[in-house]
């Protein structure tokens, strides 16, 4: 039985934060193949505020967005076999509306949960840690001895990213705002952080490199950040272009691309995890290192009626680690 409290957070027109509002929830049983999933914390992405924005529509309106939470079952639909009531599970997939108390969700989604991973962390790092599983394992392999670029490495992403490329061997380069920033980001394994407020990062990253440029770098920027970063990446590197926080911006001149043959990849996570078997590969690798010391910066954790505070922290870009929304 849904609980007199239970909210859904819902936009019936897309644009700034506070386009949505917490309604009351009345969820119908699950249905054959589903279980019910009470959240205990959802994890808020950037993609949901593209989600929010338009940029990457909803299936309909109003809806929900967000695609990552940990919860524990309520109920399970008919031919669901493998699960229990009362246990502990995560997931970050489509479809969306994880910014909800409950809902019901395909068993094919559920990720199970050991009792030594704690609720709050996986919640924050569950989605970025399959992001780092695509970038570092699938779009381009990143070998020891390796120099990585991870723009905002004080970010949700970017402290999974630095940890990430750190365990694999490769020396990891951060951008960041503020000189706490780059402390926060060195905590977390970024062995160079340039606080681009104070210095040309593209300088800055080439002199590291004793200018050869970096073998990889991760962009979740866009606009101009994007065309400076193809200067700092060495001859046959990669770019992989993973958000446009500062606009979608053009690469006017491609040419560079062919020229030192450097790699260009626009991966999408929520593409990349829509093979189930891809998806639960990924998810066993971030719960493997989660197990053996991946760990996440919790910036802040907000009830989930406060989910356009969430988004409007998101989007200043004043915020440190991952933000969480508590049902």
């Amino acid at each position: 039985m849904a609980d007199t409290h239970d909210i859904r957070i819902e936009l019936d027109q897309y644009g700034s934060a506070d386009v949505m509002q917490a309604h009351a929830l009345e969820l119908a049983p699950p249905a054959a193949g589903e279980v019910r999933v009470r959240h205990l914390a959802i994890g808020v992405n950037y993609v949901d505020v593209y989600q929010r924005s338009g940029l990457y529509p909803l299936p309909a309106l109003p809806g929900t967005p967000g695609v990552e939470a940990v919860g524990v079952i309520e109920a399970l639909g008919t031919g669901v076999d493998g699960w229990r009531t009362g246990q502990r599970v995560a997931y970050a997939r489509a479809p969306v509306g994880a910014y909800a108390s409950v809902r019901n969700v395909a068993a094919s989604m559920l990720i199970s949960v050991p009792d030594e991973v704690e609720t709050d962390p996986l919640a924050a790092v569950l989605m970025r840690g399959m992001t780092a599983h695509m970038l570092f394992h699938h779009v381009r392999p990143l070998q020891a001895g390796e120099t990585v670029l991870i723009h905002a490495a004080a970010g949700g992403l970017g402290v999974i990213l630095s940890q990430w490329a750190r365990q694999l061997g490769a020396t990891v380069i951060g951008t960041v705002s503020t000189q706490a920033k780059a402390g926060l980001a060195r905590s977390y394994g970024t062995h160079h952080a340039i606080v681009y407020q104070e210095q040309n990062w593209s300088e800055a990253v080439l002199e590291i490199t004793g200018g050869a440029g970096v073998n990889y770098a991760i962009d979740g920027i866009g606009g101009d950040t994007l065309l400076q970063t193809l200067g700092v990446v060495r001859n046959a590197g990669m770019v992989a272009s993973v958000g446009q926080v500062a606009g979608t911006g053009k690469l006017a001149d491609t040419s560079v691309l062919t020229q030192r043959g450097i790699g260009f990849a626009r991966p999408s996570i929520l593409g990349f995890v829509q093979d189930l078997p891809r998806y639960h590969s990924a998810a066993a690798d971030v719960l493997t290192r989660m197990q053996n010391g991946l760990r996440s910066e919790i910036g802040q954790v907000l009830p989930l009626a406060h989910a356009a505070q969430a988004h409007q922290l998101l989007e200043s870009g004043r915020t440190t680690g991952a933000l969480l929304l508590r049902p």
